[in-house]
Parts: structure tokens; C-alpha cells; sequence
């Protein structure tokens, strides 16, 4: 005999285990490595090979799932049809740094479907003209989607302090910005509808790193993140989630290291980004600010005195601050980001020795620091994962 939920209409019982079932289909096929048929559908989830057919249908109509050509296959019977996550589906990832703006397009597949990035200098940049530029950036993009794209949301990267949910960046030392909303800038220079989310950049870069594509779990689960920009950004990321309160934590960059070292924009003194910090790095090895960072490490590696003892500095404050995150979170990974990345191989070696040195469980557990060179402006990609996530977490809504 079958048991009701009293005051639980069927119907309503059966619209929330269909709507809950989609997303289950949904993230299975995003989290597959390859594409997937009706039938592995099924045995991943558990449910009958009827209810996963129906429900991939209902998902290959909404255009949140693509149906890939069939592959012959040398025995009897009907060859499976391959499912991939919709390729129609975009969301649009923008950032505004002290180094750089950046307007990126990715769609359910993870991939970028059109990207700007446009370096340059905003330290003390005006907000407003700012981000008329970043306007100007994404009205190009969005001219280079395909004619059939959807977009279904965009994101903000921005370096500071972020209230994501009041949508206030409450301050960002490096562009010298505080106590703006920054999507209200934004809105006269986006498509009309289109709403902005905020999110702190080493918060969603992590993301990147976390999250290989919407739904797709990357190499690294729990780690400290550290994104190289002109200043110092970082995320704690717990079983691939990013931990604190929506942009608050993280601000590795303004860690102390040195009280008696010099001043710093946030405030304070001898924070880590005035020794690891691009800029600073590029000072102290007495190179012009746009030096890239492969220059650098090509000095470095050839034994120039400068460029060396730069990279030494800035290795030991590296290992003081991160020591402190790894003491008091527990986490011996520390992925590098930005130009960190693309001096993970110099800074490395000595970097853990003072890890080991510094850090209390590194007899046991020895801290290890690996690196994601990526292309620049993760946030971007972050912020378009980000807004992606609300598409597998309610496809329903998708569908018509």
C-alpha cells in the first residue's frame, strides 16, 4: 500500500521530484569527463533507464543538453546516443582589476565562446569611467556570440572587500574604490535585463581552479588559492567550495609580514603584497612595471642579483603569511595563481622550506604549492561559472 505525505498534493510531490530529478541528469552529464548516453545516465544515477530517457529528452528540448552524432559501434542493436552539457547555453564573466578589464563569454561546456581582456594601469582610475570602458569592452564581445546564444546572467570579478548579496564593493585599496555599486554603473552599458552579480576576484578565480567547468570538479579540492595581480588576492576552498562570507575573507595580500616594513594603501604596513605583489616585485628587481612576469623569472633563473634576491623576498613573505593561513585553516595545499604561476618554479623550492619550517603539522604533513598557470583573468571565467551554477542548480526553470 502506497503512503501519502498529508497535505501534500500529489501532483506538487511529483513537480518537485521531476524538477529535482532534471538537475541530478543535468550536473551528471556536466561532471562526466566525456559524453554520456541515456543509459550511463541511468546507472550513475540510479534511476530506471525510462525516467533518465524522459528526463534527458525534456533537457535535449530545453537546449540544456546536446545530442552528439552517433558512434558506430562493432556489435548489435541501436548505437547510444552521446549526451554533452548545451552548448547554447552562456554566461557572461567580466572583471575590472588595478591591472586589467576583461569581458569573457563560457558556456554550460566551459568553454569561451569570446573573450577581451585590455591591460592597463587603473590604480586611482575614476569608477564610473572605469567601468564605461568595461561596458564598451562588453558591447564588443557580445557582438561575436552566436546568433543562437543565450545568455543567461553575467558576473562582476572586482578586488576588495565585496557585500555580493547588498551588491557593494566596499573597498578595493589597489583601485582606490569604496562604498560603490558598481552594477548601477554598469547597467547603462549592458543589454537591458541583464542583472550583474558581484563576487571578490581570488574568490571566483579559485572557483577556476575548484571547478574545471559548470558542474566539473577540478584536480584540487581543498587548497588555499592565491591570485598574483598587481596586489594579492586569496580564498580559502573547502571540498571545492569557497569558504568565508561572500567576499569578506581571503584578503591574504594585506596579511602582515613585516610591521616595520613600509606603508601600504589598505592602511597598514609590511603587507605581503608590497614583497609578492607585482608591482612590488618588479621594483624591487628595478624593472619597468609592465615588465611581464616570464621576463622576471628569465633574470631570476640566470642569476641576476636583483631579480633574484626579489624573488627571495618575496618567497619568505609568501611563507610567512601562508604559514599563518595553514596553521589556523588546516589546508596544506596552496595553489598560485597570476604571475605567482608563472614563478611558481623559482619560488617554490624555497617557499616550501619556510612552509615546513613555519607550519606545526609539516612533520606529518608536509605543505606542497603547485600552481595554475592559466589565461589572465580568472575571475572573469569565475564570475561566469558562477552565474552558470544557478542553470544546473534549476534547469527547470530553463525549460519551457
Amino acid at each position: 500500500m502506497t503512503q501519502r505525505l498529508a497535505g501534500a498534493p500529489s501532483s506538487a510531490r511529483q513537480s518537485t521530484v521531476r524538477t529535482t530529478n532534471l538537475a541530478l541528469v543535468l550536473r551528471t552529464v556536466c561532471a562526466a569527463t566525456g559524453p554520456l548516453s541515456r543509459a550511463d545516465i541511468a546507472g550513475v544515477t540510479g534511476m530506471t533507464r525510462a525516467t533518465a530517457a524522459r528526463l534527458a529528452d525534456e533537457l535535449v528540448a530545453g537546449g540544456l543538453l546536446d545530442e552528439l552524432e552517433r558512434e558506430p559501434v562493432p556489435r548489435r542493436g541501436r548505437p547510444a546516443t552521446p549526451l554533452v552539457p548545451g552548448a547554447r547555453f552562456t554566461a557572461l564573466g567580466l572583471q575590472s582589476d588595478a591591472g586589467l578589464l576583461a569581458a569573457r563569454v563560457v558556456d554550460l561546456r566551459g568553454r569561451v565562446v569570446a573573450e577581451r581582456v585590455e591591460p592597463g594601469d587603473l590604480r586611482g582610475s575614476d569608477p564610473a569611467e572605469t567601468l564605461a570602458a568595461l561596458g564598451a569592452l562588453t558591447a564588443g564581445v557580445l557582438t561575436e556570440l552566436p546568433s543562437d546564444s543565450l545568455l543567461v546572467g553575467a558576473g562582476l570579478a572586482l578586488p576588495g572587500v565585496v557585500d555580493a548579496e547588498a551588491g557593494v564593493l566596499l573597498r578595493a585599496p589597489n583601485l582606490g574604490w569604496s562604498d560603490l555599486r558598481p552594477a548601477a554603473l554598469l547597467a547603462g552599458h549592458l543589454p537591458a535585463g541583464l542583472d550583474v552579480v558581484l563576487g571578490n576576484e581570488a574568490d571566483l578565480a579559485a572557483r577556476t581552479v575548484a571547478e574545471e567547468a559548470p558542474g566539473r570538479p577540478g584536480p584540487h579540492r581543498d587548497f588555499v588559492y592565491l591570485s598574483g595581480q598587481i596586489g594579492i588576492g586569496g580564498a580559502v576552498v573547502l571540498g571545492g567550495r569557497v569558504t568565508g562570507s561572500s567576499g569578506w575573507a581571503g584578503e591574504v595580500g594585506h596579511v602582515c609580514v613585516d610591521p616595520d616594513g613600509p606603508a601600504c594603501s589598505c592602511g597598514s604596513t609590511g603587507c605581503l603584497e608590497l614583497f609578492a605583489g607585482r608591482h612590488a616585485l618588479l621594483r624591487a628587481a628595478g624593472l619597468p612595471l609592465d615588465t611581464p612576469a616570464g621576463d622576471l623569472a628569465r633574470l631570476a633563473a640566470a642569476g641576476e642579483p636583483a631579480a633574484v634576491a626579489a624573488l627571495d623576498a618575496s618567497a619568505w613573505a609568501l611563507g610567512v603569511a601562508l604559514a599563518g593561513v595553514v596553521n589556523v585553516v588546516g589546508i596544506p595545499t596552496v595553489v598560485l595563481g597570476g604571475h605567482l604561476a608563472e614563478l611558481a618554479d623559482l619560488l617554490r623550492p624555497t617557499l616550501e622550506e619556510h612552509l615546513a619550517a613555519r607550519v606545526l603539522s609539516a612533520r606529518w604533513r608536509r605543505p606542497r604549492v603547485v600552481s595554475v598557470p592559466g589565461p589572465p583573468a580568472a575571475g572573469a571565467s569565475g564570475a561566469a561559472l558562477q552565474v552558470l551554477e544557478d542553470v544546473l542548480t534549476h534547469p527547470a526553470r530553463r525549460i519551457s
